[in-house]
């Protein structure tokens, strides 16, 4: 496995690891379709977050979440929808959101992690 391939891993863990201490229940993680894939679904309270995560070893390329552009926004709802389509007793009319979560650090076990919900 690449180098690139287990900090990310390592991140959606991490990322998993902190939803599940904010009172989330993780209800699917890298979910794929033909748009594309989901790297986390979760639930908490009245709303169903679809969770991007970004990890980067550093910020010299730029902050985590500038990779979410209009365009990566555009398609995580598509893939909310699709998602939801697919899973209709997990959804259980609650409201999507999204949300983001970039973890910067050579270690992201122990790397900055900054959480944003709703990107709307």
């Amino acid at each position: 496995m690449a180098a690139k391939d287990e900090l990310g891993r390592a991140g959606e863990q991490r990322a998993a690891d902190h939803l599940i201490r904010q009172g989330y229940t993780l209800l699917d993680r890298n979910w794929r379709c033909g748009q594309g894939e989901i790297d986390i679904v979760a639930a908490r309270g009245a709303h169903l977050a679809v969770i991007e995560v970004k990890t980067r070893r550093s910020a010299a390329f730029g902050h985590p979440f500038e990779a979410i552009d209009d365009r990566k926004r555009r398609r995580l709802w598509s893939l909310a929808f699709a998602w939801r389509a697919a899973h209709p007793d997990l959804a259980d009319g609650r409201a999507l959101r999204l949300e983001a979560i970039g973890i910067t650090g050579a270690d992201p076990a122990v790397g900055v992690l900054e959480h944003l919900v709703d990107l709307a």
